[in-house]
């Protein structure tokens, strides 16, 4: 019996001069693994150099988004055997995310369906980012007692007032206008135009291509929920920002109510994040979200959010701590700490380029 070879997990190719990328692991909404990222990594780089290669294009296969983000169960796997694949895996995606951000080709990214977490490390650093009608997107990584990565606190920290810290500390799943509005993305193109704008792209300049198919956004829900938002969120004290969501009242009740499920842990290290963030540039912020991870790959919340929503899916997270009151600022300090030789040192790479 004839037997059948693997299909890709990435998928690259050449349609005239547009270098295409495709996430093949539909069944997974394209979660993304350490070879996926590797290959990008290597593909992309080539690419940056290839004058053959006018534009990059971005896409998920399936119907179901473009990266639903990444491979947790891998990451629950490695925790459990004490292993390093996941800061390995890191390393490279990081790497990844700095080169899509400083990529001198235009870098389009079609942000249709699902859009998280790592999904955002591969499409929001780049410079042409498209959603749609069906776009949901954001950084969900409280929920599972982690903290927002692949330059997520850096994109977050320069979102309009504190709707970034309000999409990082809820990690509510958000539309295409939400995404244009915190400035995660740039234009609304409906769904059923995306391979006419594929097409396009191989011939025509990126430009014009996105003009022609393009429409105004939907109005954004974050944008008319500012007022309260800047308020609430404000200052550095988790605490202080659930009693005055509590106080606010209205729809503001239930956003606290959903801060107090995420992990207190992740909560106040997020926001610690967001607040460090916003005076570091890309390389800074993903060094820092590397030191974070790392802290949390030894800490017993990751572990236990990644069980309660994809292993056992009882959906009812032990926490330790178990509230944000029990949260010290020690304890907040010491995820930022040096790693020492374990450091990804974005920075100096780039710097001796």
């Amino acid at each position: 019996m004839a037997t059948t070879e693997p299909a890709a997990e990435v998928l690259f190719e050449r349609r005239g001069r547009l270098g295409v990328v495709t996430l093949n692991r539909p069944r997974a909404v394209n979660a993304l693994t350490a070879g996926m990222a590797a290959a990008m990594l290597e593909t992309l780089t080539d690419w940056a150099t290839d004058d053959d290669v006018a534009a990059v294009l971005v896409r998920g296969a399936g119907d179901r988004g473009l990266c639903a983000g990444g491979d947790i169960v891998a990451i629950y796997r490695d925790m459990a055997d004490s292993g390093h694949a996941t800061a390995d895996f890191w390393a490279v995606e990081y790497r990844l995310n700095l080169l899509i951000a400083e990529y001198p080709k235009p870098y389009i990214a079609f942000m249709d369906g699902l859009v998280l977490g790592g999904g955002v490390g591969i499409s929001a650093h780049g410079s042409v980012r498209i959603v749609t009608e069906r776009t949901r997107t954001g950084m969900p990584e409280t929920t599972i007692g982690f903290v927002p990565d692949v330059g997520g606190t850096f994109l977050l920290s320069r979102s309009p007032g504190e709707t970034g810290t309000h999409a990082a500390l809820t990690g509510a799943h958000l539309n295409g206008a939400d995404a244009i509005f915190l400035g995660l993305a740039d234009t609304f193109v409906p769904s059923d135009r995306l391979d006419e704008l594929a097409a396009a792209l191989e011939t025509g300049p990126v430009a014009d291509a996105v003009a022609r198919v393009a429409e105004p956004a939907p109005a954004s829900v974050l944008a008319a929920q500012r007022e309260w938002i800047d308020a609430c969120y404000a200052g550095n004290d988790a605490g202080e920002i659930v009693r005055r969501l509590r106080t606010v009242g209205g729809e503001a009740v239930g956003v606290a109510d959903t801060i107090e499920t995420k992990s207190p842990m992740a909560v106040k290290v997020t926001l610690a994040s967001l607040r460090r963030a916003a005076g570091l540039d890309l390389a800074g912020a993903l060094e820092q979200e590397y030191r974070v991870g790392l802290r949390f790959l030894d800490g017993p919340d990751f572990r236990e959010g990644i069980r309660a929503q994809v292993i056992d899916k009882d959906r009812t997270p032990h926490w330790q701590p178990a509230s944000l009151d029990e949260v010290s600022d020690a304890d907040v300090d010491a995820c930022f700490a040096p790693l020492g030789d374990r450091e990804l040192e974005l920075t100096k790479e780039r710097d001796n380029v």
